[in-house]
């Protein structure tokens, strides 16, 4: 430590250097017979005997020689001179080494083991350190433990988030709030994979970020697009690394000296809901750009958000998933090709059932991932991301498990083919569509019991694709805005997990506006308003099925892609409905059964639930089902609807 021009010009070596300056400048000012009893002779000693003075003008000079220091580039951005910085290590002494606690206990008294602000203010001759004092406060840079108390008491100290970085020893997470990763660990632009507009955006930004008019980049997709992964391509760009800041519970004080000291930029990712804004200001200390991460709702106040530039990441289409699923499972087979151009999925979802399916392969001793494998990986993926706000619908595969009138099979036939082209229909239409969304938007009307839900389950397993049911438990709540959070964030999900999401009795949110005569009939119309909105830019597959169809809204009408109205089976029909119900070995005679399709004009739901009751009667009897099992079914579905079976024991033969 004698030879200063020795040392390397590290960080680390920086801050050992103030540490024993301040050190110095301590010593100067305790009584003489204390300068050089204990330990503080040894660290005179290991400086060479040097006066303050004479320590700060070998430092300054040893610091010119340096290309570049955190602890120079924070004293520039913070505007901190010489007395400030002295003042910052002067305040963490006993941080460093616990025994200067006994020194200041012998200025401020017993039990002061740290020193006040009003002790710290008169450490300058020419008074300066009074302003430095309030500055270092200001900037976060140093902290009061006692605020409440009059300032000349206060006990002062550095945030030990901020001292650990001033050492250069910051661990990668240091707080909850807090995630570092550093420079050499992002990727390049080159290495992501982007559409057109998103990286011709991104590939002009580190001109306009290094010359300091740029201050701030907002891009907006959906969670795990890849939102942080270009922000940190970008930092890497100018020689920096990343800052991942939790805003909810950040210390936003800190975010600048941190970024300075580290070298990082700092992102927040801020998930908004409807109507809501962030106010996000630059930080102080740090003359560098923020990368700010949003969703589709939400807006920013402040002044990050005044000099803010925006990129949004759209999903990838075919192509790109393709390769993206190459990037996690290398070269991709059969299954996974076929996957990748069915599922539309984030990058970040991407990456996850890629991870899920290559362990369910190797539990499986394969080397080779197989639809299974990319099936149950989805469904976990789709659980950890909707089962708190909606349910799974078991899927029934093939359309011939259900009797429909040949209209109503032709609707969802036609529906079918929407679904399964619906990224490439924008490619076959006139410039006026070409905002068209990939999202199709399907209302079921009819009877209860006319095969609404049955359809949606037999469409979903013949797409490929799961089926959650929104469980509106979860989403409608009496307090203002928070139905439209709610819904925001099922919408969200159900596009990120490319899922089928079923609105069942969808009447209940899609009603009809109303006249304005009081304050709720204005907050029930401002849902309405929020949910018409949000349908037209849904990227995802939603069926509504409601049995009130002159209940909906109009205009909820006009913005469903598909109309299929499911009506009460006729007799041909529901024979078919019997046949698809009953065992291939029952024991119902011809003539049983055609009376009761012919007289009984059931809904496909009762059908199933007579069934059912027929089979259990036949259980619990140890015998096949037959005419009288049925017929007391039937007569109990009715007894249930509140009206008068149109058949008699005594009109029926049967076995």
């Amino acid at each position: 430590m004698r030879t200063v021009d020795a040392l390397p010009h590290t960080p680390e070596a920086h801050f050992r250097l103030q540490f024993f300056g301040a050190v110095l400048a301590l010593r100067e000012r305790l009584p003489i017979d204390l300068q050089d009893a204990g330990f503080l002779g040894a660290y005179a000693a290991e400086a060479g005997a040097r006066s303050s003075a004479e320590w700060d003008a070998a430092v300054t000079a040893w610091a010119a020689a340096a290309p570049h220091l955190p602890l120079v580039r924070l004293a520039a951005d913070a505007g901190l001179d010489p007395a400030a910085i002295r003042l910052l290590f002067t305040a963490g002494l006993v941080d460093e080494d616990a025994r200067f606690g006994v020194v200041w206990e012998a200025l401020e008294g017993p039990g002061r083991s740290r020193p006040t602000a009003g002790l710290l203010e008169t450490w300058e001759p020419d008074g300066s350190a009074r302003a430095a004092e309030r500055l270092l406060l200001r900037l976060g840079l140093l902290e009061a433990d006692d605020a409440e108390g009059p300032r000349g008491a206060w006990t002062l100290r550095p945030p030990a988030l901020l001292w650990e970085a001033l050492r250069g020893e910051l661990d990668p997470e240091p707080v909850p709030w807090l995630r570092i990763e550093a420079h050499a660990e992002l990727p390049t632009l080159a290495e992501l994979i982007l559409d057109d507009r998103a990286a011709t955006g991104a590939a002009r930004l580190p001109t306009a970020l290094r010359s300091g008019d740029l201050r701030s980049v907002v891009v907006r997709g959906h969670e795990r697009s890849g939102r942080r992964t270009l922000l940190g391509a970008l930092a890497r760009e100018l020689g920096l690394g990343v800052l991942h800041v939790a805003p909810a519970d950040a210390q936003w004080r800190l975010l600048g000296p941190l970024a300075t000291l580290t070298g990082s930029l700092p992102v927040c990712v801020f998930e908004l809901a409807p109507g809501e804004t962030a106010e996000v200001d630059l930080p102080t200390a740090y003359a560098g750009p923020v990368g700010l991460a949003l969703g589709k709702q939400g807006g920013l106040t402040g002044s990050a958000a005044e000099s803010a530039v925006g990129i949004e990441l759209a999903m990838p289409d075919e192509a790109a998933r393709l390769r993206h699923w190459r990037a996690e499972t290398g070269d991709a087979g059969e299954a996974v090709a076929a996957f990748a151009a069915r599922a539309r999925m984030t990058p970040g979802n991407v990456r996850r059932v890629a991870w899920l399916a290559r362990a369910n392969a190797s539990v499986a001793r394969r080397s080779t991932i197989e639809p299974d494998d990319l099936r149950d990986a989805s469904r976990a993926l789709h659980g950890r991301l909707l089962d708190t706000l909606a349910e799974r619908v078991d899927t029934i595969s093939s359309w011939t498990r259900i009797a429909l009138p040949d209209e109503t099979a032709h609707e969802l036939m036609l529906l079918e083919a929407r679904c399964r082209h619906r990224e490439r229909l924008a490619d076959g239409v006139g410039d006026a569509l070409r905002s068209l969304t990939p999202g199709v938007r399907a209302l079921f009307t009819g009877p209860s019991g006319t095969g609404k839900t049955l359809a949606a389950a037999i469409l979903a397993a013949e797409l490929g694709v799961d089926l959650y049911r929104l469980d509106l438990s979860t989403v409608v709540n009496k307090y203002l805005g928070e139905t439209e959070k709610n819904l925001a964030r099922v919408f969200a999900r159900a596009e990120e997990a490319d899922i089928a999401l079923l609105l069942d009795e969808g009447d209940a949110l899609l009603t009809q506006r109303t006249a304005v005569t009081t304050a709720n009939d204005r907050y029930a119309n401002l849902e309405t308003n929020y949910l018409l909105q949000r349908l037209e830019s849904f990227e995802g597959i939603l069926i509504v099925t409601t049995n009130a169809g002159d209940r909906i809204d109009s205009a909820f009408r006009r913005r469903m892609d598909v109309v299929v109205d499911f009506r009460l089976p006729d007799a041909t029909e529901r024979w078919a409905i019997w046949t698809l119900h009953l065992p291939a070995l029952h024991a119902v005679e011809a003539a049983t059964l055609d009376e009761i399709v012919a007289r009984c004009e059931l809904s496909g739901g009762q059908i199933r639930n007579a069934t059912l009751h027929a089979s259990l009667l036949a259980l619990d009897a140890g015998e096949p089902i037959r005419g009288a099992h049925v017929l007391a079914a039937v007569e109990r579905e009715y007894r249930k609807s509140g009206e008068v079976c149109p058949l008699r024991v005594g009109e029926l033969a049967y076995g």
